[in-house]
Order: structure tokens, then C-alpha cells, then sequence
């Protein structure tokens, strides 16, 4: 379904059940009295962010470590579950999976994972998205006693109900990893706001880089056949990867212009340049791939290419990071996919803050204007900017710079 239609469905159809459901939940309090038992079964819910489970690497594996009697459960679209099944945190028997391309798959759907997550007798669940109401609802509905997530508390607006019995305070300056890390440490918390730990308890694992994925062995030979065969040109150079698009937030992309400069001069370099994506970003690469060329008249090349679409499944997609020696990309999924491999990363943040969402790796580094309106994509808006469209915290990023920068990654060892 389009974004926009997600978030009307989440705004007017979410708000009165939220308040008919915390209703019921305020009745029914009167008359049960929750033990102080350990959980037997947790469910973590991240619907819709795949570059968000990457960051929630620590929260899973601090959450197997303080209750390994609890088995894992995850809730999450069926498009992101490849990525979660690689990062090999939860048992792939507890991944539940939501189809969202259409409304009545999304209805039979989340029918369907609620009966699962009932039957498992989940009775903890951790709601990670940012004031989404579907998500609050879910956490209910699959049974669990605790239910964890971010919660407005004396903020107007952001109405999510008051069936949260463990609530959180979303915290904008502190970095979306350890504020997962602040939900798993909420479900036996006392104190109020169950952020509120004491000095001992301190969260750990802060910034803490996942470890590189294990892919398939023949994988990475496996690419490196295809292009070779495919691209002969591109062939003992070192290979960049640039992602020009925006995805569903068009509004993230650094312009097509700024790509074309830097790639220009890595070209000069003796750099091969492949621009990735989806097939829908295939016309903008097609554009990107002739603005480069252009720019050698008398001398054509074909050291850029164009992958968009090249790659068939997110493993594909990592086995090309073990080829390749650089990724230039927006602020997006690949650039957190990249910190699950050994490739450098530069990453382009201008409506988002690298301060929230930065790749928890040391081989990454973030391109970041701090101008006046920015972050303009957050919570509180459910990343819905009010910009008209011109992104100046995007476009005052230098080509030189980031060119600058791309030669110290590729002179590295």
C-alpha cells in the first residue's frame, strides 16, 4: 500500500480503536492482578524500517542474554524478513510476517500472526515503532501482560492509547539503538519513566557494531562471475557503488547533479562506478550512467554501470558489498546493510539526523549540514516532512568533499 494511505488508515481508523481497546484495558485491570513472573515468550514488533533491525541488533542479543528461557518471536512485514533472517537473531519458526501491499492482505494477514503469537502464549511484547498506532494495537491483541513502547506521555497530540503498561519516553537526542536497548530494559523496570535506570544498570552495548553476516559460499564468487562476464570494462578496477534514490521518501536523495560530479571523478580516478536500486530506480541510474559518460566526450567509458535491479534478493545484494570497496549512498537500508560487511560507507544525511540513525559501524562515515529545519523527518511527524521539496540540507553537501572523503576509504587497507 502507498505510504500515505498506511498512515491515514494508522491515523483514523488507529485512534478510536486505540481508545476503545484502553477502555477495555482499564475494566479489565480492575480485575486481574498481574504476578511478578519471568516471561516465557517475548515478541519484538518492527514492522516497517529493514535499516531499524540492523540497529536492533543489540537490543535482540541483550534481550536472549537476560532471558533465555523466553524464546524470541518477531512481527515484521514479509519484505523485510530476509534481512532479519541473515542477522540469524531470532529462530526463523518465530518470525511472523505481515503482508502490506494490499488491505485485505494486511487484514488476513495480521489475523493470521496474532493466532501464532497467541498460541506461543507471548506475554511480553516490544513495540519499536515510533508512535504507530497499528503496531500498540498489535502488541494487545497478540495476549502479551506487558506491553513496552514509546509513549507521549505530557506531549499533546500522538494519541496512541493508554494500554502501554510499560511506557517509554521517545528520546530525540539519544541514537534509535540505545533507545531499543532502553525498551528491553523497560519490562522489569520500576521506575517512572521506565527509562529511568539507576547507575548500575547502565545500558551496555551502546554503538556497538553487529557482526558481519555469513553468507552462502558461493555467493561472493558468484557476483563476481556475473559482473565479470556481464561488464568486462569494469574489470581490475575498484569497484564504487553509489544509491542515488530515495526510496518511498524521495525527499532523502542528494541531488542527481552532486552523484554525477562525484562519480565523474571517481571515473578520472580509474574507479569502476555501479549505481544500485530497485528496478523502479532504473530510470534515475539510466540518467546518472549518461551524465557520467557525457563527461568524457573523447574518450567514452564504460567504467560506470548501471545494477539497479541486478540484484535478486537482499544476500545478493551483501555478497556485492564484499566486491565492491566503497558505498556512497542516501540515508536508507543500504547503508545500514553495509555495517553487516566489511565495505566503507559514505552516507548522505540531511531530513534525518546521523545523531538517530547512523550505521553502527566505525567504516562508516556520515555527510551532515546541521541546517536550521533539519531533521524535519521524526517522530512527531511520522516522517512526513514539511519541506516543499528543496532539500537544501542536502544540496550544500560538496561533490568535492565527499569525493575528498571517498579517496581516503579507497586508499585504506
Amino acid at each position: 500500500m502507498n505510504i500515505n494511505v498506511q498512515r491515514w488508515i494508522d491515523r483514523w481508523a488507529g485512534i478510536p480503536l486505540c481508545a476503545a481497546v484502553s477502555a477495555v484495558d482499564a475494566v479489565a485491570r480492575r480485575f486481574r492482578k498481574d504476578a511478578d513472573v519471568a516471561p516465557r515468550a517475548i515478541v519484538v514488533i518492527l514492522l516497517s524500517e529493514m535499516g531499524s533491525l540492523v540497529l536492533a541488533h543489540e537490543m535482540f542479543a541483550q534481550l536472549r542474554q537476560r532471558y533465555p528461557g523466553a524464546p524470541l518471536h518477531a512481527l515484521l512485514f514479509g519484505k523485510n524478513r530476509e534481512i532479519l533472517d541473515l542477522m540469524k537473531v531470532v529462530d526463523p519458526a518465530n518470525v511472523h510476517t505481515v503482508d502490506d501491499k494490499s488491505l485485505g492482505g494486511l487484514l488476513s494477514s495480521l489475523w493470521k500472526a496474532i493466532g501464532e503469537l497467541r498460541r506461543a502464549h507471548v506475554d511480553v511484547a516490544i513495540d519499536c515503532e515510533l508512535f504507530s498506532r497499528i503496531s500498540s494495537l498489535l502488541s494487545y491483541a497478540s495476549g502479551a501482560r506487558i506491553r513496552v513502547g514509546f509513549h507521549r506521555h505530557t506531549q499533546e497530540g500522538l494519541y496512541r492509547g493508554s494500554h502501554i503498561n510499560r511506557p517509554v519516553p521517545y528520546n530525540p537526542y539519544h541514537h534509535i539503538s540505545a533507545q531499543f536497548l532502553t525498551l528491553a530494559r523497560a519490562i522489569d523496570s520500576t521506575a517512572v519513566p521506565k527509562s529511568k535506570l539507576p547507575a548500575n544498570l547502565a545500558l551496555t552495548g551502546t554503538g556497538k557494531a553487529p557482526p558481519h553476516v555469513q553468507l552462502d559460499a558461493s555467493l561472493v564468487p558468484g557476483i563476481q562471475a556475473r559482473l565479470a562476464q556481464d561488464f568486462p570494462a569494469i574489470a581490475g578496477k575498484p569497484l564504487v557503488l553509489v544509491y542515488p534514490g530515495g526510496g518511498i521518501l524521495p525527499i532523502r536523495a542528494w541531488p542527481l547533479e552532486s552523484y554525477t560530479a562525484l562519480c565523474q571523478g571517481l571515473v578520472a580516478d580509474g574507479c569502476a562506478v555501479a549505481v544500485i536500486g530497485l528496478k523502479d530506480d532504473q530510470a534515475l541510474a539510466r540518467q546518472l550512467v549518461a551524465n557520467v559518460q557525457a563527461a568524457f566526450p573523447a574518450s567514452p567509458t564504460n567504467a560506470v554501470i548501471d545494477l539497479t535491479g541486478y540484484t535478486r534478493s537482499i544476500s545478493e545484494l551483501l555478497a556485492l558489498f564484499h566486491v565492491a570497496r566503497l558505498l556512497v549512498t542516501n540515508d536508507g537500508g543500504p547503508g545500514q546493510f553495509a555495517a553487516l560487511t566489511p565495505i566503507w560507507t559514505l552516507m548522505l544525511f540531511g531530513p534525518e539526523t546521523p545523531g538517530l540513525y547512523a550505521p553502527l559501524t566505525p567504516k562508516c562515515h556520515s555527510f551532515y549540514s546541521q541546517w536550521p529545519c533539519s531533521p524535519c523527518l521524526t517522530a512527531y511527524n511520522h516522517r512526513s516532512s514539511y519541506c516543499d521539496g528543496d532539500n537544501q540540507c542536502l544540496k550544500v553537501i560538496a561533490p568535492g568533499a565527499v569525493l575528498a572523503k571517498a579517496r581516503e576509504c579507497l586508499e585504506a587497507p
